[in-house]
Formats: structure tokens, C-alpha cells, sequence
């Protein structure tokens, strides 16, 4: 930490060079963390690149590098999700890809730097952090600091939500992750509870037909827009961001454990999960790995852990027992595929059905993120 005379400076991120201190600063933050993944650096130069990424064909950004002395302390980039203003008839803007030293002179500069480039804008709140949108890894890591981050999940030191609300920010809303095993899953009554359900609602439970991908992925679109339009935060995908989404994560899916659940040949719901590359990206201390490398690395080293990032159930069935087979079968299916383990999140913490499902088959809450807010 700097002395309280040093000048701490905020420099907009212009070039090239720029972008790339931006993206390799977290290295040395993160060093005596044996927790933290690194990050895939081609990873996020994509999710950065403004001409590529479909995301900002209705966003804007801005990325800013805190200096002191000439060293790099920290970084924020500032957002404006015009597609998320639409949608929930909202005027705010975000703040996201927040790190920082354990300094509130550094955060503080950093967060009031947003601040001015969204109120410039004209937009009346920030909110955050996001990375960059609701659709990514977002939240501060408030519990859990002893595990490491399952795929597309943040990690932090435990400092950033003194700095956030000495920053001036509060709570807005809590993300809870659930840690699932194989004891617990297949523990006392259960598996006859569920298959009774199942046979009660007459649900088919079937899994991903990668021969029918491109049928396959307008499934998922459909239900996903249904599934998620009351959700707090949520913005519907446009195409061509499921399209780059998907791409992305066909590297490394296991159609085993990527599930739909149907009623009448109809899909009506769906689980996406994936295996936790971040069991071998832990090892890449320099971040150089390419996605083929991924799937050769995945075939020879056996992951054993796995993460459901979404699951929902279309709005007419949301108060049936789809939602909890769905979780029941990924963690039956995932176990049979040796897939031992594995983390369901996040969940927003007011949404009662899949909180209380999550706690119905024995998982343990065991992560908690936080996003914060403030009126500009």
C-alpha cells in the first residue's frame, strides 16, 4: 500500500497497449491467492473486443487503469447496457471488471471515475459489478474465499466489499451458489420421490442431441427468453450473443449433463451445465492456453467437478416439479458420468422456487456474490 501522499491517477485505456495492461494487471494482484484462476488472456480479449463481440452492437464502454507512482493499482471499465434500459425501462448504467489493491483511495478514485463517465451519459444510478453484463460472471465474492471459482464465476479478496460500500455503494442484491455431492444427491427417500414426481407430471427428462445442434440451441433461445423474462436483471440474448455464447462453450460441453425437460414432446424447461475447466486452468499460471488445447487437455485429464449455470423452466410450469428434476438428473447424470461434485449458481436470492428447490435435494449453500448500487 502507497503512502496517503502519493498521486493516484485515472487513465482512460486508449490502445492496444493499454488493453493489454489492463487485462495481465490482476497477475501480480493475484499472486499470493492460490485459489484465483487465472484467466484465459485470448478469453478476455474477446469478451473486450468491441468490434467482435456481439454484446456491444448495444452497449457502450469505457475502461480506466488506476496508476500510482507509475505502477498499476487497480481497474474498472464503466457500461451502459442499452438493451438493458429497454427492456426493464430503467436509465442506469454499470460498472464492471473492478480490481483493485486494499486501498479505498485507489477503489474510491476508481468507482467515482465511472461514476462521472455514466453521469456524463445521463444516466441516474450505477450498478455492479458486472463483466460485462448479467449474462457473464458478475458480483463480488462475499463468502467462500477457501474454494476456488468454478467456471464463469468471479473470485476476489475478501477486502472488495469494504471497498465497495467505502465507496459508496450498497447492496443491492445477493447471488447464492449451492455446492452439490453425490452423497447428498442420492441420500435416504429421495431418488423414489423423484421418480414418482416424474411419472406423477408425466416429464420427459432428455439430454442434448449435438446431431441436432443448430435445432437444439433455438430450443434453449426459446425457453431461455420465457424462462428468465421476470427475473431481476435479465436481458434477453440477442441471436447473434447466443450464437457467440454457444460457440464458445462447444469447446468443453458434455451433452450427458446439458438436459431438457419436455411435456408432450414440448420443451419446457432446461438445465446448462458444463465440466469446471478451472480444475486445469488453476495450473495455467500464464493464461496462454487456446480452446483446442482445452479439449485435448479435457480428454487426457478427467475433470470431476461440474457446474450447472443455468436452469429454468418456462413461466406455465415454474410451480411444478420440473425445475427440481431438472437439478435431481443433472447431479444423477453428472454422478454416472464421473462427475462426483459440482456447484449450481448462481441464484438470485429472492427467487423462492429455485432457492427452495436447491435446499429440497440436500445442496449446501456454500458461495454468496453481491451487487451494489448508487444514484448518481
Amino acid at each position: 500500500m502507497g503512502s496517503k501522499f502519493d498521486t493516484i491517477s485515472i487513465e482512460t485505456v486508449k490502445t492496444k497497449r493499454d488493453k493489454n495492461r489492463f487485462i495481465k494487471m490482476v497477475w501480480p494482484l493475484y499472486k499470493d491467492y492460490p485459489n484465483w484462476v487465472p484467466p484465459l488472456l485470448l478469453d478476455r480479449r474477446m469478451i473486450l473486443d468491441t468490434k467482435n463481440n456481439p454484446f456491444y452492437r448495444h452497449a457502450e464502454i469505457e475502461l480506466f487503469l488506476a496508476y500510482r507512482n507509475s505502477e498499476i493499482v487497480g481497474r474498472i471499465a464503466a457500461i451502459i447496457n442499452h438493451n438493458h434500459n429497454s427492456f426493464h425501462e430503467e436509465n442506469i448504467g454499470f460498472f464492471g471488471f473492478f480490481e483493485s489493491m486494499n486501498d479505498q483511495d485507489v477503489a474510491s478514485a476508481l468507482i467515482d471515475k465511472a461514476k462521472e463517465w455514466l453521469r456524463g451519459k445521463g444516466v441516474n444510478a450505477i450498478r455492479g459489478p458486472v463483466n460485462p453484463s448479467t449474462n457473464d460472471d458478475i458480483g463480488v465474492l462475499i463468502d467462500g474465499f477457501d474454494k476456488t471459482p468454478a467456471i464463469m464465476m468471479p473470485y476476489n479478496p475478501e477486502y472488495y466489499d469494504s471497498l465497495m460500500t467505502g465507496s459508496g455503494l450498497q447492496k443491492v442484491k445477493d447471488l447464492h451458489s449451492y455446492y452439490v455431492e453425490e452423497d447428498q444427491v442420492m441420500s435416504g427417500k429421495l431418488p423414489r420421490v423423484m421418480e414418482k414426481l416424474k411419472q406423477r407430471e408425466s416429464f420427459n427428462i432428455r439430454q442434448l442431441n449435438m446431431k441436432d445442434f443448430k435445432a437444439e440451441l433455438q430450443r434453449i433461445k426459446t425457453v431461455y427468453n420465457n424462462a428468465w423474462s421476470k427475473n431481476w436483471g435479465f436481458v434477453p440474448m440477442t441471436d447473434e450473443e447466443f450464437d457467440h455464447l454457444a460457440d464458445s462453450l462447444k469447446q468443453i460441453v458434455d451433452p450427458r449433463i446439458v438436459l431438457f425437460a419436455e411435456k408432450d414432446n414440448q420443451p419446457i424447461g432446461f438445465a446448462l451445465s458444463v465440466p469446471d475447466i478451472n480444475q486445469i486452468l488453476i495450473h495455467n499460471k500464464k493464461g496462454r492456453l487456446i480452446p483446442g488445447a482445452i479439449r485435448l487437455l479435457l480428454n487426457k485429464k478427467k475433470i470431476n467437478f461440474v457446474r450447472i449455470i443455468v436452469l429454468g423452466v418456462t413461466l406455465q410450469y415454474q410451480r411444478s416439479s420440473a425445475g427440481a428434476l431438472l437439478f435431481y438428473e443433472t447431479a444423477v447424470r453428472g454422478i454416472e458420468n464421473g462427475y462426483y461434485h459440482g456447484e449450481a449458481g448462481w441464484v438470485l436470492e429472492n427467487n423462492v422456487m429455485m432457492n427452495r428447490a436447491a435446499e429440497f435435494l440436500n445442496a449446501k449453500r456454500y458461495k454468496t456474490y453481491r451487487l451494489y448500487e448508487a444514484p448518481l
